[in-house]
């Protein structure tokens, strides 16, 4: 039976005596951000280049250990430089298309296509070297429109889409060239602007080319673009969260198509660095470019899942492949181990990625 409180003197008086007696303790949450672990899981998350950096100072320390100075001389530490420079072309369309939350399993394929289109023109066809390279160019920028394509209007996924336009664009390579080489010594008397980014430098008892100072002027505006741009904004927003991103009024579809063309043209561009590294123009080069771009990406720190990753990691990604690589050398082992550490630094940084993500799970 209830007690009307309101006309009830003590009803009243037994509301009030059990207000007096009420839990005042206020809801208490255990904050684990205080741990030192989870600090540092926050610090790696808001800096994804700082495991990659630790991880190629930490090489350079074990090796000039191992090695001695053979392995820190100027000659060595610019040929690593060198041998890095396709990986670091390429890795970075790998970035922006990794960014997205997509993968791009063509971008080797692209590199040589373009490549013989470039050597087909100008040494076969007899058209000036910088008007071969700028149909490389376009060469490349179709690739990425068909991927960008399949992608955005038939709503395929990009693991499927690149690994299908791979076996073509490597099918229209070995048709194109006849799976001919074209010699070094043709390309530099027909066309030796091609060539141009294998010029070597010499800077204080280190030799670098052209190639790596192009690499780093790529880096450079590529990091722009991404971090001082709207588009650079919106790239990582569609990676995030496309609903979102679209509820927000960015034009998903048409920004990655825009990112599929640009990765096309950069593995353009490093079809032009490819052909100045080894001199001459094979339809059999770059093989193993797919796998070594996905390589130096996510050993940099970029993130399979979308919206985390940068340009300076992917080139940080690309100097550690090619310091393990070169130490592991040096130190004489065989080729197979050499490619059993890179596997397991592919592993360890996916595992570190996942346990970086659960900061904002």
């Amino acid at each position: 039976m209830m007690t009307d409180i309101g006309n009830s003197r003590p009803g009243v008086q037994a509301f009030e005596a059990a207000l007096e007696k009420r839990d005042t303790r206020v809801a208490e949450f255990e904050v684990l951000a205080n741990s030192p672990l989870r600090r540092i899981q926050h610090f790696l998350h808001a800096n994804p280049t700082a495991v990659p950096a630790i991880v190629l100072l930490i090489g350079v320390a074990a090796f000039s250990l191992i090695v001695g100075s053979r392995f820190l001389s100027a000659f060595n530490l610019s040929l690593i430089i060198q041998q890095v420079t396709i990986i670091g072309v390429i890795g970075i369309a790998q970035t922006l298309i990794v960014i997205t939350a997509g993968i791009d399993l063509s971008v080797g394929a692209i590199m040589v296509l373009s490549s013989v289109i470039m050597g087909k023109l100008a040494i076969t066809m007899g058209l000036p070297a910088p008007v071969a390279l700028m149909a490389g160019i376009a060469a490349g920028a179709g690739c990425g429109a068909v991927n960008g394509m399949l992608v955005t209007r038939f709503k395929l996924p990009p693991f499927i889409v690149t690994l299908g336009t791979w076996s073509i664009f490597f099918a229209l390579n070995l048709w194109y060239s006849a799976s001919e080489t074209i010699r070094s010594q043709e390309v530099a008397g027909a066309a030796p602007f091609l060539q141009w980014l294998g010029t070597p430098v010499d800077v204080y008892g280190a030799r670098f080319t052209y190639g790596s100072f192009f690499l780093l002027a790529l880096v450079g505006l590529v990091w722009f673009v991404l971090n001082r741009t709207a588009f650079g904004r919106h790239l990582y927003a569609v990676g995030d969260d496309p609903d979102a991103a679209r509820l927000a009024g960015i034009r998903t579809d048409r920004v990655l198509f825009t990112v599929y063309v640009v990765a096309g043209i950069i593995c353009a561009l490093g079809a032009w660095t490819l052909i100045g590294r080894i001199g001459s123009i094979s339809p059999q080069a770059g093989q193993t470019a797919n796998l070594d771009s996905i390589t130096a990406v996510v050993v940099g720190g970029a993130s399979l899942f979308g919206g985390r990753g940068s340009i300076i990691g992917t080139l940080i990604g690309a100097l550690i492949v090619g310091v393990f690589r070169n130490g592991l050398a040096l130190s004489g082992v065989d080729v197979l181990w050499q490619e059993f550490t890179v596997g397991c630094l592919i592993i360890f940084a996916v595992a570190l990625d996942q346990w970086i993500r659960k900061v904002s799970a």
